[in-house]
């Protein structure tokens, strides 16, 4: 892990005051937070510019809703290949070629989706796994970048303006792909997607020589970054550690709650789908879908981005990491009692916008923050299995509660969100230990390194 920069001036530059207004930027600090920030922002913009089109895909076939559940279980299989076979590659190259060669493959894929669908092939189911992998690997590589780049008292300081990227680039994403639409057409935000994350290896690159450049005089940190990962298995350093089993299991029901919204969310606009497209064809009815979700995407990213510009750092600074992981499964909570009140399409719409929000601005940089008490090996490797064979678990089992709930219990909107509560309690749980681990990993009076 690197350790501040030291310019010869002692006073922050205005990038530094600017970004002072939200949390506390030392000198010399201002210029990679920022660009991380870029980084990350582009990778949320590709995302939400191919999400609508994996709605559409995916809930535009008959039984939509279930399948998208069902379709879970295959990215689970999947990660048991993909993330060994990360693993593998991380322990033979460094972490730049590794980066490049992880981003060229999914980039590679998009255009290779949009000639299929183009063709009339039906793809959405494997393009519905495709998206799930792509949306957990990519990001997870880049937060294992910038843990590498930061200790844990910057972390905690600077992952609150690059997570700003990360929701900008979702408001942003779900703008454009709700204005190009309409224009360019469905399939076609596949190659406006492939466009945008290929240049995210230009700033990674640079970022990236800034760091070496900056740690040369430190040697070991220069050679490090220069060198294969070391480690073992990622699952096995998972099963092996306490506090990363306790973050994976905590992830896990994250999903898993999040998974049953989804499910009740794509429900409802499905058979709001099916009544407004009566008799005019699948494509009327893809169209109604994208633009719903373009739109409920856009403004759960809205307040997310507020969030985060307003609310992250001053949460983590005042009540601090393990009380803070407890907020979202406690609103969460919230959401679903007020479900089981009002089953309707308004009223979903509107709690799961305030949970996704949370969970994409507060949650998500807490998600960052408690791996930085972590060795390298954990932040590219365990870090990975977590963040995706672990978070794809939680879809499985909400498939699994999809199936049981559907065919043998015969479960309404009331019920599933009844079972949902009880999982928030588990969540909740499981949020306390982790805090309490993390407290003991990185005690709140941590000197700042230079």
């Amino acid at each position: 892990m690197s350790s501040p920069h030291s310019p010869t001036a002692a006073q922050p530059s205005p990038l530094e005051r600017l970004l002072g207004l939200f949390t506390v930027v030392r000198p010399g600090e201002g210029i990679t937070a920022i660009a991380l920030a870029c980084n990350v922002f582009l990778i949320l913009t590709t995302y939400y510019l191919i999400k609508p089109v994996r709605e559409a895909m995916i809930l535009s076939v008959p039984g939509g809703p279930e399948l998208k559940s069902y379709a879970a279980a295959g990215q689970a299989v999947l990660l048991l290949l993909a993330v060994p076979a990360y693993g593998w590659l991380a322990s033979r190259i460094p972490r730049m070629r590794l980066i490049d060669t992880v981003t060229l493959i999914f980039t590679a894929c998009l255009p290779t989706f949009y000639l299929l669908a183009e063709s009339s092939h039906h793809v959405g189911v494997a393009f519905f796994l495709w998206v799930g992998i792509f949306n957990l690997m990519i990001p997870a590589q880049f937060w294992a970048f910038a843990n590498d780049l930061y200790t844990p008292e910057q972390g905690k300081r600077l992952f609150v303006p690059v997570a700003f990227g990360a929701s900008c680039g979702a408001v942003f994403g779900s703008l454009l792909a709700n204005r190009l639409i309409p224009v360019l057409g469905v399939h076609e935000m596949l190659l406006v997607g492939a466009v945008v994350l290929a240049s995210t290896l230009l700033i990674t690159h640079w970022v990236n020589a800034r760091e070496r450049t900056a740690g040369s005089a430190g040697g070991p940190r220069a050679t490090a970054a220069e060198e294969p990962i070391e480690g073992g298995n990622a699952f096995a350093m998972v099963f092996r550690n306490r506090y990363l089993l306790l973050l994976a299991f905590m992830l896990l029901l994250n999903n898993w709650v999040n998974s049953n919204g989804e499910y009740i969310l794509g429900h409802i606009v499905k058979e709001a789908a099916d009544e407004h497209a009566a008799g005019r064809g699948e494509l009327v009815e893809q169209q109604f879908i994208a633009s719903f979700y373009s739109q409920y995407f856009g403004i759960v990213n809205l307040v997310g981005m507020l969030l985060q510009l307003f609310v992250v750092s001053r949460v983590i600074k005042y009540i601090g990491v393990p009380v803070a992981i407890c907020l979202l499964p406690a609103i969460t909570l919230g959401s679903y009692m007020t479900i089981v009140a009002l089953p309707v399409l308004a009223v979903v719409r509107w709690v799961k916008t305030a949970e996704n929000s949370t969970d994409y601005s507060l949650q998500s940089t807490l998600k960052q923050v408690l791996y930085l008490p972590t060795t390298r090996a954990e932040k590219y490797k365990a870090k990975q299995a977590i963040d995706t064979f672990f978070v794809r678990a939680g879809d499985v089992c909400s498939a699994g509660l999809v199936l049981v709930g559907t065919h043998l219990l015969s479960l309404n909107v009331r019920g599933f969100a009844l079972a949902t509560i009880a999982l928030c309690g588990a969540w909740i749980a499981v949020a306390v230990l982790v805090g309490r681990r993390f407290r003991e990993l990185v005690p709140p009076n941590e000197a700042p390194r230079r």
